[in-house]
């Protein structure tokens, strides 16, 4: 049985190794392109292959951008949790006038649900003086000088909002909510 693994390996190794000089892909990958993870030894000495994978990144999460303080933020980051994405621009008084509910929402479901805001249609000057006047610093908020996050949502006003579930759906609302229909969105993804 051992020299049976060993020739087989060994057979897999010069496959592996002929495949690879004539230009193909020898990366190991399993059904519907996720590459499996490596076996793992158990405290007994045998070995495992875990079934579980990572959350799949859906498009509109691959981006990168920076935070209104100067930091990077990557919307991958977000893939496989349970996020608020909120659309504003500092100038607006429909943002101005639900700044307090969706702060309220942020610290509520802190550690449940991630707040992101993504401000835009302004200069970064004017949204760090929007977080600190209205008081929405318990959270992230992206500066999308030139709304290309907002143009991968389909933003094209403000407020909007994109709901994102740990299965990857995103929902996007492009109207300003209530205090009832923010909450009510929200404890829906607190479910899920």
């Amino acid at each position: 049985m051992l020299r049976r693994r060993i020739a087989g390996a060994a057979l897999a190794a010069i496959l592996t190794t002929a495949l690879a000089a004539c230009g193909a892909d020898t990366s190991s990958t399993a059904p519907g392109g996720e590459t499996p993870a490596p076996p793992q030894t158990t405290s007994t000495g045998t070995s495992t292959t875990s079934t579980q994978t990572s959350p799949s990144v859906p498009d509109q999460l691959k981006f990168t951008a920076q935070t209104v303080d100067g930091q990077s933020f990557s919307g991958d980051s977000l893939a496989g949790k349970k996020a608020v994405l909120w659309f504003w621009a500092p100038w607006c008084p429909k943002c101005r006038a639900e700044a307090p509910r969706v702060a309220a929402a942020a610290q509520a479901t802190s550690g449940k649900v991630t707040f992101v805001g993504v401000a835009a249609q302004d200069a970064l000057p004017a949204m760090k003086k929007f977080v600190t006047d209205y008081k929405v610093s318990g959270f992230t908020h992206l500066a999308d000088l030139d709304a290309a996050i907002w143009t991968r949502f389909g933003v094209t006003q403000q407020p909007a909002y994109a709901f994102i579930g740990p299965d990857g759906k995103i929902d996007v609302v492009k109207q300003q909510l209530s205090e009832s229909a923010l909450t009510e969105r929200v404890n829906a993804l607190t479910a899920a």
